[in-house]
């Protein structure tokens, strides 16, 4: 069973322009965890994977794959498997075909595609053409050339995008089956329902900073967190309470407890036989935290990152080729590096080109999530009119 690798940014920062499009990011994701990263369209997030995989240079800091920087990688597709998006396909080459490629391109034996294929479930679909594929198959085609070196490390952006609720439900439990195995799952996402359902720890960018990283249940103040209670004979519940030392507001919903948990409350109440009719915790919600950070309105003290890491040696000069080990491939085969190309949406107002006007000023933007639970940012006036951005793709293609 492969081994996962600890992910360091240290530092990171890139700039397009006067873009900064990456600035000072520092965090670190683990192994044997599902680690969500979580932020706005044009947060930073897709250049930071970008960054990771050796596809863009960073002007500052590293970002360093158990260590190492990814164009050091010996065997990279047998250390990460990374899928940025799930369009880099021949429309004409069938699912096993297009693996095939890969696998020969990474001395890897043919046997291993019906593996993945299987484990993804595409079997019995490997012999069609992937242009009749949908949206949800091939995301599920960009999982199986992820797993097809079996590696320690899985980079995903957006994994679940374009799968039917039953596949996202497969996705969730694969992912955290994947993590179980001690690989390191580093998902990127904008989608605050599923991460909340799918993750078990969290980095959220935000203007390409770091604004939190930690679990879930750390991103509010438990002071902020109070247990409501009730019961048809509030009278006794109330009795039951203070017998018991624990003090609570009355409202017309019930009492209202802060400093006790529910566990301690159904306790008490049990103890002192009283039928309770609602027990629950109530608090800021998900998407309210949320959004607070990313507008600043709050502040978390894991924004502040980690101690640098050791500073790395000089990163080579990016040569033309791939980052995999080159072998002959069939019949012009693509590139074998990571399917890791731009994303229109996320880095839409990361890289500007020279002498594009400057994009709105950060304290004039904001952010907000659609019924869907989809963060956008919202500008004052209007739509973003903003110019095409361009790529710095100064690492392995």
């Amino acid at each position: 069973m492969p081994d996962g690798h600890v992910l360091d940014f240290s530092g990171v920062t890139k700039r397009f322009g006067a873009v900064a499009a990456v600035d000072g990011f520092t965090a670190r994701v683990e192994p044997g965890v599902v680690t969500g990263f979580l932020g706005p369209n044009g947060a930073g997030k897709t250049t930071t994977l970008r960054m990771l995989l050796g596809l863009v240079r960073p002007d500052a800091g590293a970002a360093l794959i158990g260590g190492e920087r990814y164009a050091q990688l010996r065997h990279p597709l047998q250390t990460v498997g990374a899928v940025l998006e799930a369009s880099s396909y021949h429309p004409g080459r069938s699912a096993a075909n297009h693996l095939k490629v890969y696998a020969q391109a990474a001395s890897l034996p043919e046997s291993r595609v019906d593996e993945v294929l299987g484990l993804v479930g595409l079997a019995d679909v490997a012999g069609r053409r992937i242009g009749g594929f949908s949206l949800g198959m091939r995301q599920r085609l960009g999982l199986a050339y992820a797993l097809l070196g079996d590696p320690g490390v899985l980079v995903l952006d957006e994994p679940s995008n374009g799968l039917d609720p039953e596949g996202i439900k497969w996705m969730r439990g694969f992912l955290r089956q994947l993590a179980t195995e001690g690989r390191t799952v580093f998902v990127s996402s904008h989608l605050l329902a599923e991460v909340a359902q799918t993750v078990d720890a969290l980095l959220i960018i935000s203007r390409g900073r770091l604004v939190f990283q930690g679990e879930i249940a750390d991103l509010a103040d438990p002071a902020e967190f109070a247990t409501v209670v009730d019961a048809p004979d509030r009278a006794a519940l109330v009795a039951a309470m203070a017998a018991a030392g624990i003090e609570g507001e009355v409202l017309r919903t019930g009492l209202t407890v802060r400093g006790h948990t529910t566990e301690e409350i159904g306790r008490v109440a049990a103890e002192a036989g009283v039928a309770l009719s609602s027990l629950q915790r109530k608090g800021p919600a998900f998407e309210e935290v949320f959004l607070e950070l990313v507008n600043g309105v709050r502040t978390h003290p894991s924004a502040a990152g980690l101690p640098d890491a050791p500073e790395p040696e000089p990163e080579p000069e990016p040569q033309a080729g791939t980052a995999v080990e080159p072998v002959s491939a069939p019949d012009a085969a693509p590139d074998p590096a990571p399917d890791a190309a731009p994303d229109a949406h996320d880095d839409a107002s990361e890289a500007a080109p020279e002498g594009a006007p400057d994009p709105a000023p950060a304290a004039d933007r904001s952010f907000s999530v659609a019924s869907t639970g989809v963060i956008d940012v919202i500008r004052p006036g209007g739509d973003d009119p903003g110019a095409d951005p361009t790529t710095d793709r100064g690492g392995a293609r």
